[in-house]
């Protein structure tokens, strides 16, 4: 009965509070972690993270994962490959640097400084392409330029945070090199079998049987996390790259994708910013004096590291400056990745609750501020 109650709690807050927020404009990602900070142990206390909501949340940070994956498309991405390669490389070193002296700065050790570096690197694929595709810059150069260095970034962040994950907590006796060699032919083989285990065990998948499609789906997902673990990969990589593996022959069913986003958004992924928000530790920034400078500097540090770097990468890549703005802003956002790593992070002892709060006010400020300058950007663009 308690397990019944905790989980009509964490549905009622996603449900009422968020929409509460959500009338006050914020996005809904920041109106569901704030709803969860409320009923939390540093809010009213009304909510236990029990072993259910764990294995929920759980759940929902794998899917959140996927369906980042599963954002990604491939589409038009050769003809813009060497300019968006130009803009990822800065748009990734740079900020990577500055996330690690940040951390270092602060008395973080080698891979807290790592993990923040990390997490620098990422944006957010999720809000860039719905704000492209509201301001009909999608299918220009300029939009598939965007999305590609994005994608880009969120690919070798993940790759990067995997080999972290390895140091801090070893999962396989293997050599790396061999490790990766092994993770690497299982993503390619799951890109050849799931066609032929479509054919052997949904062959109505053809056909408009949509819940079939779904849950053939989502036994993929869950069969290839429990394999990649298997083989010691955590699985937030191995959501993701199971979408990043199912992204392209999922975009030939829109109707699949929007069932998977509605159950997906409608249940899981709510739940686990909700967790997120219960676990985030407000009293921080009255029991530290130094939380609110750390997550000053988190905050403000990836925000310039990332536009500045952006705009440099887009003058490097041949756009106007005009159009570099807007690269810039549009790597601002910060989401799945930093939200996942700070889950992770936490779950794992490596970084404390000041720097997992200073990751979550990360991912709420350039959540919301990310869109807001890309609008302005555009408008300039428009203007010329």
């Amino acid at each position: 009965m308690d397990y019944l109650i905790s989980f009509l709690v964490l549905m009622l807050a996603g449900l009422f509070l968020s929409d509460m927020f959500r009338r006050l404009h914020l996005p809904y990602v920041i109106a569901l972690i704030i709803a969860g900070v409320i009923i939390g142990p540093y809010g009213l206390d009304i909510l236990e993270v029990n072993g259910p909501i764990e294995f929920l949340g759980s759940i929902g940070l794998v899917f959140l994962m996927f369906m980042a994956g599963l954002e990604i498309r491939w589409k038009g991405i050769d003809k813009v490959k060497r300019n968006a390669a130009k803009v990822s490389i800065l748009n990734g070193l740079i900020p990577f640097v500055v996330g690690f002296f940040i951390a270092n700065y602060f008395g973080y050790d080698f891979i807290a400084s790592l993990l923040l570096g990390t997490i620098f690197i990422s944006s957010s694929i999720a809000v860039v392409i719905p704000s492209l595709e509201a301001n009909k810059l999608f299918e220009s150069k300029l939009g598939k330029s965007i999305v590609a260095a994005t994608m880009f970034e969120d690919i070798f962040s993940l790759i990067l945070l995997s080999f972290v994950l390895q140091i801090i907590n070893p999962m396989t006796t293997l050599p790396l090199p061999i490790f990766y060699i092994l993770f690497f032919s299982a993503v390619i083989g799951i890109r050849i079998a799931v066609p032929e285990l479509r054919k052997m065990f949904c062959p109505e998948c053809k056909k408009d049987v949509f819940e079939e499609q779904v849950m053939f789906i989502f036994a993929v997902l869950l069969g290839t996390v429990v394999i990649f673990e298997l083989l010691g990969i955590h699985s937030i990589i191995a959501g993701f790259f199971t979408g990043l593996v199912l992204s392209q022959s999922m975009r030939r069913n829109e109707i699949v994708v929007k069932k998977l986003h509605a159950l997906s958004y409608g249940l899981f992924i709510p739940a686990f910013f909700i967790i997120i928000g219960v676990e985030t530790d407000v009293s921080v920034f009255l029991d530290a004096g130094d939380a609110v400078t750390l997550t000053l500097f988190v905050v403000v540090g990836s925000i310039l590291a990332k536009f500045i770097s952006g705009y440099v990468g887009g003058r490097v890549g041949g756009f106007r400056s005009d159009q570099s703005v807007l690269i810039g802003a549009s790597t601002i956002p910060q989401l799945s990745t930093t939200l996942a790593v700070a889950f992770v992070g936490l779950e794992l002892g490596i970084l404390d609750h000041r720097l997992v709060t200073a990751m979550i006010v990360l991912s709420m400020v350039t959540t919301f501020v990310g869109p807001l300058l890309m609008s302005w950007a555009v408008g300039r663009i428009i203007k010329r």
